[in-house]
């Protein structure tokens, strides 16, 4: 079996990685992991809330 270089994948790159090895523990705990440390939005008006959920429905429907 190939190394595979956990650290050196995109975010989005260890998601895919790990729904298609789910039996990768190793992959699974540094998805989880990387997760944990981006840091979250903070939320500090009710005009960011609103501006966000645009952004949101707006990305949604370009994809």
């Amino acid at each position: 079996m190939t190394d595979i270089n956990l650290a050196a994948m995109s975010r989005e790159q260890l998601r895919d990685y790990v729904k298609n090895h789910p039996q990768d523990q190793a992959a699974f705990q540094a998805y989880m992991d990387r997760l944990q440390d981006e840091p979250g939005i903070e939320i500090t008006s009710m005009e960011q809330f609103e501006q966000l959920v645009r952004e949101k429905i707006k990305q949604s429907q370009a994809d």
